[in-house]
């Protein structure tokens, strides 16, 4: 069963994501911070991470730009979920490797189609082919 790692401080946020991945075959935990984040993602090797940006003690920024520097946890599906919507968040989203970006309020049936097709992509064997096998599946769903 697929891991997704849930990084949010806000339970109500982590727990509406949760209930939208439930039943669709996902194996979720939830982390309330940036540490705790980076803790989860190295013990439990979670396939997809659903990440926060504004979070304590490390942002979703920092904890994506970790994950990337980590052979560990480099290939891990990282989106990023937050309320942010400038076109300067989304670069730096970017820029520290995050695989996608949603926005607040989540669409259930958008966030289950673009965790399977990280899922999909996963296999791929650089960041180019993973990226395109992820653009295609959100293009064919």
């Amino acid at each position: 069963m697929p891991r997704v790692l849930i990084a949010d401080d806000n339970i109500q946020n982590a727990e509406l994501l949760e209930a939208h991945l439930d039943g669709a075959g996902f194996d979720t935990r939830i982390a309330a911070n940036g540490d705790e984040t980076m803790k989860l993602a190295a013990e439990w090797s979670p396939d997809v991470i659903l990440l926060d940006v504004m979070m304590p003690k490390l942002s979703g920024f920092e904890v994506c730009k970790r994950l990337r520097a980590d052979p560990a946890t480099k290939d891990v599906g990282i989106l990023m979920v937050t309320a942010l919507d400038q076109a300067t968040d989304i670069e730096r989203a970017v820029d520290v490797g995050t695989d996608d970006f949603l926005t607040k309020p989540i669409n259930k049936t958008e966030l289950i189609l673009r965790v399977k097709a990280l899922l999909k992509a996963k296999s791929e064997t650089t960041p180019v082919t993973r990226g395109l096998a992820y653009f295609r599946a959100v293009q064919t769903a």
